[in-house]
């Protein structure tokens, strides 16, 4: 390939991704963020066996040990009487099925590590304040114009630019999203003001007809994670900084346990947002630009794997282009080798959304046989084990023409 630079559009987990498994593979790469400072929502994250196989080859594992949490498990409880049925171990028996670990994992902490080892790769490949307007292909290069700034050439553009992507609505079609029928409500709490019970070292799944809640420890186990999605039509800006109150949280979850009720009046601020569904696309690839995480396959936030795609899909597009003497054939080989998976997980976490919100929960007796039903062994197998033994390094070849 010409020594042109790769560019790379956002420098959200997905972009960071990319850029550092390119510059490990000795690429030049223009990093082009939007923001004039770089920071990320104070969400958690879990990281599944598959993501942190990739990024643990990237050369992140000590650093994402000292910042992370190993679960020891996954749980089901019932969303009046607390009732707890297992859903998974993690922890030992992670490593021995996947050769990975699960993490849990606060969204600065993994944006902070992804952000710094790019730039101990190639200090300066971010450019903040770098909003890229249009992008144009001109024979064997690529042209971003950014807003407020000069125009950057390269061989190649990877929009990592997220679910409202500018180069996405220009080169494949305006979003088209549509109203999920759900609305979340998310804060991180100090898990020092919870009460002891509450402090367990495990990603809980709180079940009930029209809603869920998780929480899970974060942060080195200082922070709780909290996030509580219902059904509810009154409330449809996507955006993840509108704030909520205490009073509006606790109504949207009368008569679910005192525990929820305990996270909720202990959250700093609560954020809500509208859960808005996109149907999968069927091509992220055009000439020398190529789709990248949230922009290709945005996804409802019921399987947990929406970073973990960026993140595959970071490593796999860097590999595509270290094996192919061609640009366009390298990004053809990633959208090969990428979509069918991202489209099933886009679906499955559908469908997943609808099992946890299931009117049979109402009751405690439907309940139980509803959850023995819905997650016995055989079936928590059919749902994750696909997506844990996932392998970033094979990618190319199992899908190769």
């Amino acid at each position: 390939m010409s020594g042109e630079k790769i560019l790379i559009s956002g420098a959200g987990i997905g972009g960071l991704t990319a850029a550092l498994a390119l510059l490990r593979k000795g690429f030049e790469v223009q990093v082009l963020e939007q923001a004039s400072e770089l920071k990320e929502v104070g969400a958690g994250l879990q990281l599944s066996p598959n993501v942190l196989r990739a990024l643990f080859n990237l050369g992140l594992e000590q650093a994402l040990k000292a910042v992370a949490v190993a679960p020891m498990g996954k749980e089901i409880r019932l969303w009046n009487t607390g009732q707890t049925w297992k859903l998974f171990d993690l922890g030992a028996d992670c490593l021995e099925r996947y050769g990975y670990p699960y993490f849990m994992i606060y969204r600065p902490d993994l944006h902070r590590v992804l952000y710094q080892a790019v730039e101990q790769q190639q200090p300066g490949v971010i450019v903040l304040g770098a909003r890229v307007k249009s992008v144009t292909q001109e024979g064997d290069a690529v042209l971003a114009t950014t807003e407020d700034g000069p125009s950057y050439r390269g061989q190649a553009m990877i929009a990592a630019d997220g679910v409202h992507s500018p180069i996405r609505n220009q080169h494949f079609g305006e979003d088209r999203a549509e109203f999920s029928g759900c609305m979340a409500w998310r804060g991180v709490i100090p898990v020092d003001k919870l009460p002891a019970h509450l402090r367990r070292n495990a990603g809980v799944n709180w079940v009930g007809p029209g809603g869920h809640v998780i929480n899970y420890t974060l942060h080195g186990g200082e922070l709780m994670n909290f996030v509580g999605i219902l059904e509810r039509d009154d409330w449809t800006v996507e955006s993840w900084t509108s704030e909520g109150s205490h009073e509006e949280c606790h109504n949207d979850f009368a008569g679910w346990h005192d525990d929820i009720h305990s996270m909720i009046a202990n959250i700093d601020i609560p954020f809500k947002w509208a859960l808005m569904g996109r149907r999968p696309l069927e091509k992220w690839v055009k000439g020398r630009i190529a789709l990248l995480g949230d922009a290709a396959h945005p996804t409802l936030p019921f399987l947990a794997q929406g970073a973990g795609m960026a993140i595959e899909d970071g490593y796999v597009i860097a590999d595509a282009l270290a094996q192919n003497g061609s640009v366009e054939k390298a990004l053809q080989a990633f959208e090969r080798a990428r979509l069918e998976r991202c489209t099933q997980i886009v679906e499955k976490s559908t469908e997943n959304g609808r099992r946890f919100h299931n009117p049979e929960l109402a009751n405690a007796t439907g309940a139980a046989a509803y959850v023995s039903r819905e997650w016995t062994p055989a079936k928590v197998k059919e749902r994750y084990d696909w997506l844990f033994r996932y392998n970033v390094e094979q990618a190319l070849m199992e899908k190769a023409a």
